[in-house]
């Protein structure tokens, strides 16, 4: 099954491809092969992906959408249940890490889809 390339695919599709992990060109193969590492090829279609490096953009989109829930809930328990600090260490603490645990992969496919759709490999000089 012959495939497109990545300028005949709409941003829209890769980004949501890139937020189930799967690759870029076919929405099928897997484009990591652990947690955060992008796997080198697609198994599906053998699409080149492991000379895509993210670095910092994931982590940034992970730390903003988890700061927007936990902070307004943080807030908003504060002032209408007036927790102690010690509560507030054993709830808000976890959560946070767990969000970003499961957050960060999602951000991270997303972006790597923009990326390959972009043409862009992480090595471009500014």
């Amino acid at each position: 099954m012959p495939y497109t390339t990545s300028k005949d695919i709409s941003f829209g599709t890769v980004i949501r491809r890139g937020l189930r992990r799967r690759c870029p060109n076919c929405g099928e193969g897997r484009s990591f092969r652990g947690y955060l590492t992008v796997a080198d090829a697609c198994k599906a279609c053998g699409e080149s992906l492991g000379h895509i490096r993210a670095d910092d953009f994931p982590p940034y989109l992970t730390i903003l959408i988890v700061g927007h829930i936990v902070v307004p809930l943080s807030l908003l328990a504060e002032q209408s249940y007036h927790w102690s600090t010690k509560l507030h260490m054993a709830v808000w603490l976890p959560m946070t890490l767990v969000l970003m645990l499961m957050v960060l992969p999602v951000m991270k496919g997303a972006v790597v889809g923009l990326m390959w759709r972009l043409g862009l490999t992480g090595n471009e000089q500014h």
